[in-house]
């Protein structure tokens, strides 16, 4: 079984972790690591549920932190095993993983062995399953099996931010806009009704629509409505019949799911519209007095995310939640994947610091 040396820094462990190939369904090896890596520690609790590992602390403080990682990866595309290359006189890990998001993970992991006494109770989750399906999801699934081990007055999930404090995320909608036609042979089209060309007013409103850029407790959340996919066709010689455009509208944190589904209803009035997918974001919580002091504590200034990361599913339970982790978001799934050394270090102290003294 592969080993994890919660000892070495979290370099050296975020190169160990990235070579462990953990891609969505296949987290098995790296979470048995894991578990028997943090297992090690007396004043760790441990909590296995599938290939999601928790582990935590039970001080009595007054407070609880939860603190959270996925450990699997989009695909590997020969960006493995990690290199350690130098641009600029700046040191990188290069390769699947070192972003999103396995370093943020060795620095959990590496707190997770050494806080032995923090200021706060510690509740460490990593889950699995986060790059696919949210159905799939480690984390959803833990809240339905053990909903007790997400009590937490504020949480931090490791997501890449170029350790910088991203609050909240924006919502994430996908619906489907068809329209219809009448088949014919191609050499009498006229015969027939072309469901591609009515999609034509489609694309000319997503072309026309303009992002909208909405304040939320401080923070400016950009929302985005995109084609993401244009499905139809028969053979080379028939008129269509049937069209789809896939839409992907990000939307504030502000709106629920029924105010964004109007939203993309009302663009696309006169369309059949079909919502296939939805996940409402979550309000930045920065306000919660454990925020305020993480903020503080690691010298941030705050940003919105604008992808959706599962702070949103901590929100919905009522916890404040935070991105906080190593690495180019822009980078996250890009075949030249890297994080630079120095961040990975200074996320390290971040935490460290602020667990030790809250």
């Amino acid at each position: 079984m592969a080993a994890l040396d919660l000892t070495s820094s979290s370099v050296a462990l975020t190169r160990a972790i990235c070579d462990i190939h953990s891609e969505s369904g296949d987290e098995t090896t790296l979470a048995d690591a894991i578990e028997a890596a943090v297992s090690a520690h007396d004043h760790l609790d441990v909590v296995r549920d599938g290939d999601t590992i928790v582990a935590r602390t039970a001080l009595g403080r007054e407070r609880r932190v939860v603190i959270a990682g996925h450990i699997d990866t989009v695909p590997i595309n020969r960006n493995l095993p990690v290199e350690e290359r130098e641009i600029e006189g700046e040191a990188y890990l290069w390769g699947r993983g070192t972003v999103d998001m396995k370093a943020g993970v060795a620095v959990q992991l590496k707190l997770a062995a050494e806080l032995t006494e923090p200021g706060v109770d510690i509740t460490w989750m990593w889950y699995d399953h986060e790059e696919v399906d949210s159905s799939l999801n480690g984390l959803g699934r833990l809240s339905r099996n053990r909903p007790d081990l997400f009590a937490g007055d504020f949480a931090i999930l490791g997501e890449p931010s170029n350790g910088e404090v991203e609050g909240g995320c924006n919502g994430t909608l996908r619906a489907l806009v068809r329209t219809d036609g009448v088949r014919a042979h191609s050499a009498r089209s006229w015969i027939g009704e072309n469901a591609i060309h009515k999609a034509a007013p489609i694309l000319a409103r997503l072309a026309e629509y303009r992002a909208r850029e909405i304040e939320v407790e401080g923070l400016v959340y950009r929302e985005g409505l995109n084609a993401v996919r244009i499905t139809g066709g028969v053979a080379g010689n028939v008129i269509p019949d049937a069209c789809e455009v896939e839409v992907n509208y990000r939307f504030a944190p502000s709106r629920d799911a029924a105010s964004a589904s109007r939203v993309v209803h009302d663009v696309f009035t006169g369309f059949e519209v079909e919502i296939v997918d939805i996940a409402e974001g979550a309000r930045p919580g920065l306000d919660a007095e454990l925020a305020k002091e993480f903020v503080e504590a690691v010298g941030a200034t705050p940003k919105p995310k604008y992808g959706w990361t599962d702070v949103a599913r901590f929100s919905a339970l009522g916890i404040p939640a935070v991105n906080y982790g190593p690495g180019d978001p822009h980078l996250a799934h890009h075949d030249e994947e890297r994080v630079p050394v120095a961040q990975i270090d200074a996320v390290e102290r971040g935490l460290r610091a602020w667990l030790s003294g809250s």
